[in-house]
């Protein structure tokens, strides 16, 4: 006599769960990574206590002797100012520009980077700002 049982053993897995996974996974990822800001080109920056934080936009390089960098790529001095212009284009009106210079840079250097700020906003009538970048003092 055969006895039939009532609960029949499934062979399927249920992968909802390991979809679940998945998605917590992927928004970790993703709220890290906007965390990380790496630099691009290694500098000595200067030290300083000021603790002043904001979004960066853009990211300037200046490196010794008179190397400039937009991002990762390099331009030249004469280029500086639409280059630069170029990039504040894609962002908004109150853009903020990150300025990492190396500590043995000329001040005249900075100041080109201002310049070109300045003339950026006489031109577009908008007000992109600048924040120098240091490390904290030890």
């Amino acid at each position: 006599m055969a006895i039939n049982t009532r609960n029949k053993r499934s062979l399927e897995f249920n992968s909802a769960s390991m979809s679940d996974l998945v998605f917590l996974l992927l928004i970790f990822f993703m709220i890290t990574s906007t965390l990380v800001s790496p630099n691009a080109v290694k500098l000595l920056l200067p030290q300083s206590n000021s603790k002043t934080m904001a979004k960066q936009n853009v990211t300037v390089y200046i490196q010794e002797p008179n190397l400039f960098y937009i991002g990762e790529t390099p331009i030249e001095i004469d280029q500086l100012e639409t280059k630069l212009g170029e990039e504040l284009v894609k962002e908004a009106e109150d853009a903020t520009v990150v300025l990492r210079a190396d500590r043995l840079v000329a001040v005249q250097d900075i100041i080109l980077v201002i310049d070109a700020i300045n003339a950026i906003n006489d031109n577009t009538g908008n007000k992109y700002k600048l924040i120098l970048a240091t490390t904290p003092k030890e």
